[in-house]
């Protein structure tokens, strides 16, 4: 029987959380690492997942082996290696090379509201993703996606919209991923059907 969720975040004993923020009703699968980043409520991953540098929407759903902004190296160095920059590590100073790591930091990945990302899909550095987008299996997604947009392939490339632009602009307006738990508890059977729950929010 699954853990019933509630309020407090849900984290495997065997993922780590490091300098981030994981909101309500919330689930951290096994094998997680979420680090230096906003971790929307209601968003969940499955499992085997890596986040650093991101902020990530409520009411997303993460598949498993998903890795969301894996950092990039040096390229223009001599050396691509961890050498030049995590000097601590290898004796070699008694600082990193912060400047470094705040260029990581630079490129952080913005990911929207409800938004599902598939199984071994990979985020690249920088890349926006619109709210009730959809990321396929295997995916590289190296440039950023419209909202309600279905992108699939290596690198990805969008291949069709959830709805028309009318209907995806009016669930934009309604934005019910901000309702309160009170509101979601109220309303929750009116997440169904799309043509009926714009007529009676909007």
């Amino acid at each position: 029987m699954k853990k019933l969720l509630d309020s407090e975040p849900t984290i495997h004993p065997g993922s780590q959380i490091v300098d981030s923020f994981i909101g309500e009703w919330t689930e951290i699968g096994p094998n997680t690492k979420i680090e230096e980043s906003y971790f929307g409520d209601y968003s969940y991953t499955s499992g085997d997942a890596e986040i650093i540098y991101s902020t990530i929407g409520k009411f997303c759903s993460i598949a498993s082996h998903v890795r969301i902004n894996p950092v990039n190296h040096p390229m223009w160095r001599v050396t691509q290696h961890h050498l030049t920059y995590r000097l601590t590590q290898y004796q070699l100073a008694e600082e990193d090379d912060q400047d470094f790591f705040n260029w990581r930091r630079e490129h952080h990945v913005q990911i929207g509201h409800d938004v599902w990302i598939g199984h071994g899909a990979i985020i690249m550095p920088g890349v926006t993703i619109g709210t009730g987008a959809v990321i396929g299996a295997g995916s590289v997604v190296t440039k950023d996606v419209p909202a309600y947009t279905i992108a699939v392939g290596v690198p990805a490339k969008p291949i069709k919209k959830r709805f028309p632009d009318e209907i995806a602009e009016k669930l934009m307006e309604i934005a019910w991923w901000n309702w309160d738990r009170k509101l979601i508890e109220e309303r929750y059977k009116d997440l169904n059907n799309v043509e009926e729950f714009i007529k009676k929010y909007l």
